[in-house]
């Protein structure tokens, strides 16, 4: 399937398995920059054990702000086989995982499936997280039904002007959005188990960019018109101006108490039902993990 890659809406049709690359940068390989129990995700994935992160290197947005940008941009990993991935999951599960947590993984979807299936033959019983930016092709998340527990998306932009100045691409909230309805349609609402963890479902993610917070009502709004009122959405608070974002002077800082407190009163005033506000802190830089190749 890779000899004519249309795995992400780029569509760049190039032949990976000749190691030829796309806007992705991604040829025939895996290749992940950590694997590790990671305590800083919405309550529900972390818990008290941690969530079995998967940090997948490179991707299929280029981002200006990205937090990652080290691995996302800057293409830092370790190439791995489909058997050692499956290897990892089975570490996480028995360190105490509540989850293995696949983070950025659209460009190896193909690879993710197979170690999904080894891993599971090999007592996986843990749920699989697909951490996505949400530029996702509808066949793809097509192809991962009954691989996939939770989907959580990001919906970034509401406008195409936006996607195209900050990530570098076209088209993103009609393709986000058709992505996330159909992991809706597999998946259904959030399940939990008896210790609140998620078992099942979607938690879609936005992050409040600074000086942009109509791009935030938009999303809400259109949340709210078109998916259930108890789908599950967590508002992050965390930006902070990293990468090439600190050459743009609308977000080359973090969110103000104003804007934060604007976003939370629009939250409010909608009829969603369910989900996480993540507070205005002072110390975002500290969450970004430590991407120092360790599996």
């Amino acid at each position: 399937m890779l000899n004519s890659c249309t795995l992400c809406p780029h569509n760049c049709k190039v032949n990976r398995l000749e190691g030829k690359k796309g806007r992705c940068k991604c040829d025939n390989t895996l290749k992940i920059a950590l694997a590790s129990l990671h305590m800083f995700e919405e309550p529900c994935i972390s818990g008290t054990n941690g969530s079995g992160t998967v940090f997948f290197t490179n991707c299929n947005l280029n981002c200006i702000y990205c937090q990652n940008y080290e691995i996302s941009q800057g293409g830092k990993g370790k190439e791995i086989t489909i058997q050692t991935l499956a290897d990892i999951f089975i570490k996480q599960q028995e360190k105490g995982a509540h989850n293995i947590n696949l983070v950025t993984p659209t460009m190896y979807v193909y690879q993710i499936i197979e170690a999904i299936k080894l891993a599971r033959k090999n007592g996986l019983k843990i749920p699989i997280i697909y951490n996505s930016n949400g530029y996702e092709n509808v066949e793809t998340i097509k192809m991962l039904n009954g691989y996939i527990d939770v989907y959580l998306p990001d919906l970034k932009y509401y406008t195409n002007e936006l996607s195209k100045k900050y990530s570098n691409v076209d088209n993103y909230f009609e393709v986000a959005t058709n992505a996330i309805k159909e992991m809706y349609s597999q998946v259904g609402n959030a399940v939990f188990d008896d210790n609140e963890i998620i078992q099942k479902g979607v938690i879609i993610r936005h992050l409040v960019l600074p000086n942009h917070i109509q791009n935030t009502k938009n999303i809400l709004k259109w949340i709210n018109e078109n998916l259930p009122k108890d789908i599950y959405v967590s508002v992050m608070a965390q930006y902070f101006p990293t990468y090439k974002a600190k050459n743009d002077s609308l977000i080359n800082r973090k969110l103000n108490k104003k804007e934060y407190k604007e976003v939370l009163n629009y939250l409010y005033s909608l009829d969603l039902q369910n989900g996480y506000i993540q507070e205005l802190g002072s110390h975002e830089e500290e969450y970004v993990p430590d991407f120092n190749l360790t599996f």
